[in-house]
């Protein structure tokens, strides 16, 4: 029998974390080995899972690959910490900088890493569509519209610009929109309009269990493969 599949989630105490440790919990394949939160932990272990402050990060114990939904701030030292242990590195973190982009990239020559703005499955498909679309919409205007709830900070979100890259792939200028109001998990529309005609693409999100599914998909599915930047659609 295989081993299960030991992930570290980093992040733990925001809403993609307690759903991560929550299904990852449930899920067949894989075990949970550590959870990390920015602040120092009320409680050392909860339901068999050590917790860890972020200062503490370097003494976590052996794992296979990170989860990582958190901050810029912390983004950091979980990748640095996943490059030194040889073991695989995912990340939703947005809002990243230039200099972030490029240490991943350079941590791509030693680890399996794959970054997403989006781990939903439908969104990795809305993107192959959207640069579909664009290449063959040569001169349409694009226009990119994304919700999201009030205590999303980035904007746009990092879903929307990545679909705006695809726009890109595919010849288009894309111009962006972005709403924050009440509890939206998150919804995207990708416009190509002309005189007289009108196509959108739209994805929708009810649940957020749909990101944390499709992540921890990623993780497990990243073990074991060599160096190297990944894409979801490359673990589909």
């Amino acid at each position: 029998m295989n081993e299960p599949v030991r992930i570290l989630i980093h992040g733990a105490s925001g809403r993609m974390g307690q759903s991560l440790l929550r299904l990852g919990a449930a899920r067949q394949g894989c075990s949970i080995v550590a959870a990390v939160s920015a602040r120092s932990p009320t409680q050392r272990v909860v339901e068999g899972v050590p917790y860890f402050s972020a200062s503490e990060l370097s003494g976590v114990p052996e794992f296979d690959v990170a989860i990582d939904f958190s901050l810029p701030e912390g983004f950091d030292a979980i990748l640095a910490l996943c490059a030194s242990r040889g073991t695989g590195f995912v990340s939703g973190t947005t809002g990243l900088s230039e200099a972030q982009r490029t240490d991943l990239q350079a941590a791509a020559v030693r680890i399996p890493v794959l970054w997403a703005a989006n781990f939903s499955l439908g969104v990795a498909v809305l993107e192959e569509l959207v640069e579909r679309a664009a290449s063959a919409l040569r001169g349409w205007d694009c226009d990119i519209v994304e919700a999201h709830h009030t205590q999303k900070k980035d904007a746009p979100s990092g879903t929307a610009l990545a679909l705006g890259i695809a726009a890109e792939r595919g010849g288009a200028q894309p111009r962006y929109a972005s709403l924050r109001a009440g509890d939206i998990v998150g919804e995207h529309t990708v416009q190509f309009t002309a005189t007289g005609e009108r196509i959108e693409l739209i994805h929708r999100a009810s649940n957020r269990d749909i990101f944390a599914r499709g992540a921890l998909h990623a993780a497990v599915g990243l073990v074991g493969r060599p160096a190297g930047q990944y894409r979801l659609r490359d673990l589909l």
